[in-house]
């Protein structure tokens, strides 16, 4: 297990609120208090609703306490449900059939403005029911029966594409944005143990995971790097690309993927996608479950999260969240271990103020890390088969701690008139330090050479974004606006240590297979080249907005403008960054053609700021190029299934390239290639039949050097990715399901000998909901037991995926 090498800072003062949080939320819902509320009469005409997506039970009481009625209901047998929210022009009852649908509940009127949920399965004794709505009165309601769905609290919403308005900043549907659109939901995630960011990606069509080494992932979408990444929309520029792909999913209720270019709203980035992580939120109705999970190598994980209102009023809310996971590992010698502690307080200042802050702690601790991976060619280029999958070249003694806080403060405002504003600012602080060996070829009287070393690096992040939306009137139509301004500063330091001034010693392959490598002194270092302390600046303002030039066709366009501006020292070369007033362009259309499927095409700009290094020592000049997309999207089966298709191509110059060189420093040397993409991509997600849920997709991708030649081969062109469940209809409390993952071969650019051959993972699942506390539910990964290099994404090393692997889970619900 992983437990040496340890430096950690406390947080006790939050997570004494933190915890005092929790323990009020699992009060409040082990009682089944009622919440609030005076009965008040709707009005019957239609009006418009903007009702955030979260967990049902909260969407619901946010739309019945907006709508002015009261909804009775048992909030445990809505545990574990989520909600897309609602926004649109609906009556009363259009918009709970609009939240409800596919959820297997529909709504009956007790009276004057008060509703109720019930199924058409059997009918449950309610002990205590939960009144929601607008007022200030509590309405005292005896046990009531009421129809209650028989398969519990585990019903799923399904896996429909149902993004977080956060995602576009317009506030856009998944059919009104002019950009392919994915999102893994939390019932997915569950449904398929999906923990880690790494995991989740390797649901999501259109993304490839590139997992190099045992605790570093990149990701690439369209043939490039992914490099944004946003909380509930607020962007994360800067990354010392420490373990992003190993980011623990414990604390998010979803994950959004925008594929292509983040042009609608960011204007930079490379055009591959963005991943918009969505927090879970204090709820209005108190929920809490407990889960607890085993598997394969000694895997132990535990899983808290209680949420709900902590005054009578609900104008006070906390959301508690805890995550443990230890265990060993397929690969020889590697152990880890993960935390997440997080934290969340809202409150409602006024009728139109809400003030949320949150609190999260992350840490990550590996024993038996590597750096680099399995060399596969030794020095004379010859290829190197390893028999054993488990194969590592990490050592007793490498580790690396990474211990990631992160800290925000959001004001929401409404200013009425479906005008909105936010003011967000989010600070980070980040620390690593680490001992690890790198292995590789070098020549016949030196076969192969390691680069021991020892490091640790700090990173604070200052982010801060206001911004303001709403609709307008022009031409006699209602449109949308977005406005705002962004702000971020990052500041980074690091050092190296190593084992002598050359860095390199003698090393064999044996011996480093076998752990018998020892530890080096790691004492040397040198103050010129072995140590980085830099500030990078990113300031910009933006523009957006929907015209609805007819009821049929949309337009949407934006702007941003950028500047960026580094100064220090990045290993013994000068970070120097100057760019201002950069201009970014977006625009799309959207052409509605009947009520279940419209076309889209974007056209944007890219511009994106680089960080890494050139043969000169110095910072690699912005990468520029243009993007295009085109593509139909619609909705089947009573608008419970959405579908989608794209065509894109990217032309793009000065892409950043690694090579195998390196500055006196150790920094990797890049150079500036230019490429061209094209592709298509289909996607369906949603309910296939009643109880049949599919989220999936396929990818085709093609990449070109300037001279037409084929390159950036370790990405796949051919790629699916499917995700299936199945609720038994003559057992609706048990559900079975399947992932299938396929790629065709990829190989080296320089090197077709080096390569992974096509292969597909199939992976199983099935659960049982016992009563409405308790279910269980049991995972099976790699059911053919293939072998199979995870990425050659790093060029001449790899190593190989996991084997057939169990994971058992019980939770609770209260």
């Amino acid at each position: 297990m992983a437990s040496k090498h340890r430096r950690h800072s406390g947080t006790r003062r939050f997570t004494h609120l933190a915890l005092a949080a929790a323990i009020h939320g699992v009060a409040l819902g082990c009682a089944g208090l009622a919440l609030a509320p005076s009965v008040a009469m709707a009005a019957e005409a239609a009006r418009d609703y903007a009702i955030g997506a979260g967990a049902l039970s909260d969407v619901l009481a946010r739309f019945a306490a907006s709508a002015g009625v009261q909804l009775v209901f048992d909030p445990a047998r809505l545990a574990g449900r989520n909600s897309p929210g609602l926004k649109g022009r609906y009556t009363v009852e259009q918009g709970f059939q609009q939240l409800l649908r596919g959820s297997g509940l529909q709504l009956v009127q007790r009276g004057a403005g008060i509703y109720a949920l019930q199924d058409a399965g059997t009918a449950l004794q309610m002990p205590a029911e939960t009144v929601v709505g607008k007022g200030g009165d509590t309405l005292a309601m005896s046990a009531t029966v009421i129809q209650a769905n028989a398969n519990g609290a585990g019903t799923p919403t399904g896996y429909q594409q149902l993004s977080d308005s956060s995602t576009t900043r317009l506030g856009l549907t998944p059919r009104e944005t002019p950009q392919g659109v994915t999102t893994l939901s939390r019932q997915q995630l569950d449904d398929f143990n999906m923990n880690s960011v790494k995991d989740a990606l390797r649901s999501a069509p259109s993304v490839t995971v590139e997992q190099y080494e045992t605790d570093r992932t990149n990701f690439t979408s369209r043939g490039f790097d992914i490099n944004n990444f946003e909380y509930d929309g607020i962007g994360s520029p800067f990354s010392a690309g420490l373990l992003s792909g190993d980011l623990d999913l414990a604390e998010y209720e979803q994950v959004d993927i925008l594929h292509g270019a983040n042009g609608l709203m960011s204007g930079t980035g490379n055009p591959s996608a963005t991943v918009n992580f969505i927090r879970k939120r204090p709820t209005y109705t108190p929920q809490a479950q407990v889960k607890l999970s085993v598997g394969s190598w000694g895997t132990r994980r535990i899983d808290l999260d209680a949420s709900g209102p902590l005054t009578d009023s609900g104008k006070v809310r906390g959301r508690f969240i805890y995550a443990n996971e230890t265990g060993n590992s397929y690969l020889d010698r590697y152990s880890h271990e993960k935390n997440v502690l997080s934290g969340m307080l809202a409150f409602d200042l006024t009728e139109a103020d809400t003030l949320t802050v949150g609190f999260s702690d992350n840490k990550s601790n590996s024993n038996g890390s590597s750096w680099g991976a399995l060399p596969l060619t030794d020095q004379a280029g010859n290829l190197i088969h390893y028999s054993r999958r488990g194969a590592n070249i990490g050592q007793d003694w490498t580790y690396w701690d990474v211990h990631t806080q992160r800290a925000f403060v959001e004001l929401a405002h409404d200013f009425g008139g479906g005008w909105k504003g936010k003011l967000n600012v989010t600070g980070v602080d980040q620390s690593q330090q680490a001992d690890m060996y790198y292995l590789m070829a070098n020549d016949a009287d030196t076969p192969w050479l390691a680069d021991p070393s020892h490091s640790h690096s700090g990173e604070k992040q200052l982010l801060g974004e206001a911004q303001l939306n709403g609709p307008f009137s022009l031409g006699g139509r209602q449109h949308d606006l977005t406005l705002g301004v962004d702000y971020g500063r990052s500041r980074h330091s690091d050092r190296g240590y190593y084992n002598n001034e050359d860095e390199f010693m003698d090393a064999d392959l044996g011996q480093t297979l076998s752990g018998a490598v020892p530890r080096p002194s790691l004492t040397y270092t040198n103050d010129t080249i072995e140590m980085a302390r830099f500030t990078d600046r990113q300031k910009s303002v933006y523009a957006g907005t929907r015209l609805n030039l007819t009821d049929q066709l949309h337009w949407i366009l934006g702007a941003r403008m950028l500047s960026v501006d580094s100064d220090g020292t990045d290993y013994g070369s000068a970070r120097d960054v100057r760019i201002h007033g950069e201009v970014t362009p977006y625009t799309g259309v959207v052409y509605d053609l009947d009520e279940q499927y419209s076309l889209y095409a974007s056209y944007t700009k890219i511009f994106n700021p680089q960080y890494v290094m050139d043969a000169q020592g110095k910072v690699l000049d912005p990468l520029e190029g243009k993007s295009y997309e085109a593509g139909i999207k619609g909705s089947l089966l009573d608008d419970q299934l959405s579908v989608s298709a794209a065509l894109f191509k990217t032309d793009q110059r000065n892409v950043a390239e690694a090579t195998d060189q390196s500055l006196p420093g150790g920094e990797t040397i890049y150079n500036g290639e230019d490429f061209k993409s094209r592709g298509a991509e289909l996607e369906a997600s949603g309910q296939l039949a009643p109880g049949l849920q599919l989220q999936g997709g396929y990818t085709y991708v093609h990449i070109e050097d300037p001279d037409g030649h084929k390159a950036r081969q370790y990405v796949p062109t051919h790629s699916l990715r499917s995700s299936l469940t199945y609720q038994l209809p003559g057992l609706p409390q048990a559900k079975v399901g399947t992932r299938v993952s396929w790629q065709s071969a990829i190989q080296l650019d320089d090197d077709s000998r080096v390569r992974q051959n096509a292969y597909a993972l199939v992976d199983l699942m099935g659960s049982y909901d016992i009563d409405k506390h308790w279910s269980a539910s049991l995972n099976l990964n790699n059911l053919t037991n293939r072998k199979y290099l995870m990425s050659l994404y790093s060029g001449g090393s790899g190593f190989y995926g996991p084997s057939r692997n169990v994971t058992a889970s019980v939770s609770y619900n209260f």
